[in-house]
């Protein structure tokens, strides 16, 4: 059980979406604490308030720390964690060169433990604290990630990636072994603690029509589960669909023939979406999710988050590592800027931490738990430095508003600037690990 904590600080909650306000700034508040009991925010105000609502409560004070939800990574591949940066191919030659190799490695379970517990680690360091990430084919894979995020006290979800074709030997399963596999899996793991499975055909070239209507029907039978792939990163990616599914009106059609489409689906990049794609993806209130490190690293392109918005999708944000380039959600938010510029909007800073915190948690279908301060939610919290380099703390120091002083943060932050990570009200000195 979490100690009960009445934090002090610059609190920060979100009313409302920004991308939904007139004024973005106008979506957040600030309080002045927070009470944290049980693993749960109970109460938000004055810390004169607070204190003398719960005298006797352990008091932690983080100064000018600014104090947000934990942030939430929507997309990620923990098996990709040693292979991050890995120098320049497009998509299929990176995964052919580095992630396929770097996949085969996790038949042996200690090696898939070891990766878990080095990604977790480097993950909360960088303030994020819940993940939705794609495994390998191997069931091991799978436990070991659950283990690991189940040690930590994390809210996480994760599927076995599935793939039947289009992938060296080692790395096949079939139709069969993959429904079967994720059944047993997802019996053993879906809503133990704070663990979700989600069902993971890892995207339509590496999997045949019949394992698409495997994973559909099992999909079917377990609907509270999310399901998670990847839908139209490259133009090159969208040919060779279109080759292999010569019958299909798009790449979305691959999903929805086979019983892949729905609410609760998390379509990762995005990018090239055709009208009639969007128009669905809009009508079953399924997620895109943005992952701009990603997207510019490996080529794929520019998602225009401003137009996704304004057509009324559900959007969230993910560093897409190893195919991303860093950790960090902070940095993933500058890249998220500065892809907003290059397709004609800048996003405000309210709108870019709501997509890192409340924006993805709604996409896991989890708004109601996590990704923002407000009483009754888990007390999943991240303090960030906003002074935390020389560079940073000289930009701050002339801000007007509170978004002035934390945008040099979301520009040029990194794991320097979380000052302390609360994982269901439990405080996690970040360990900057080095293994």
């Amino acid at each position: 059980m979490s100690p009960d904590t009445l934090l002090t600080g610059r609190i920060l909650g979100f009313d409302r979406s920004p991308f939904d306000a007139g004024d973005p700034a106008s979506a957040a508040r600030l309080h002045e604490a927070v009470l944290i009991r049980g693993g749960r925010i109970v109460a938000l105000g004055t810390a004169h308030a607070l204190r003398a609502q719960a005298p006797q409560v352990a008091r932690v004070d983080m100064g000018d720390a600014l104090i947000t939800a934990g942030f939430v990574d929507a997309h990620v591949h923990y098996p990709q964690t040693a292979i991050i940066a890995s120098w320049g191919k497009r998509l299929i030659d990176w995964l052919n060169s580095y992630t396929f190799p770097e996949e085969m490695r996790f038949a042996d379970p200690a090696y898939a433990r070891r990766i878990a517990d080095r990604y977790l680690d480097l993950t909360l360091a960088n303030g994020t604290t819940t993940v939705a990430s794609y495994c390998t084919i191997h069931p091991a894979s799978v436990d070991a990630f659950f283990e690991a995020a189940q040690a930590r006290g994390l809210r996480a979800v994760a599927g076995k990636t599935c793939m039947d074709r289009n992938a060296p030997e080692g790395l096949r399963d079939t139709a069969q072994s993959a429904y079967d596999d994720s059944k047993t899996l997802l019996r053993r793991w879906h809503g133990v603690d704070r663990l979700s499975y989600a069902i993971t055909p890892r995207f339509s070239p590496t999997s045949t029509p019949d394992q698409l209507s495997a994973l559909g029907a099992l999909w079917s039978e377990h609907p509270d589960c999310l399901m998670q792939t990847h839908l139209s990163e490259q133009t090159d990616e969208i040919a060779w669909v279109r080759s292999l599914y010569p019958e299909v009106r798009d790449y979305l059609d691959t999903y929805e023939a086979h019983g892949l489409l729905g609410a609760r689906g998390l379509y990762g990049h995005a990018i090239h979406l055709t009208s009639r794609e969007r128009d669905r993806l809009r009508e079953v209130g399924a997620a895109l999710i943005h992952c701009p490190t990603s997207n510019t690293f490996i080529g794929s392109g520019l998602f225009d988050l401003a137009a996704r918005m304004a057509e009324g999708q559900r959007v969230g944000l993910a560093t897409d590592t190893g195919g991303g380039s860093s950790f960090s959600m902070l940095r993933t938010m500058a890249a998220a800027y500065e892809i907003g510029q290059l397709t004609g909007t800048a996003l405000h800073p309210a709108q870019l931490l709501w997509l890192a915190t409340a924006g993805s948690a709604q996409t896991l279908h989890m708004g109601h738990l996590i990704g923002n301060i407000a009483p009754g939610m888990e007390a999943d919290l991240v303090a960030l430095d906003l002074a935390s380099t020389p560079a940073i703390a000289q930009r701050s120091a002339r801000a007007g508003d509170i978004w002035e002083a934390l945008f040099p943060t979301l520009m040029m932050g990194d794991d320097r600037t979380i000052a302390r990570v609360w994982v269901a009200g439990t405080a996690f000195s970040p360990c900057h690990p080095r293994a």
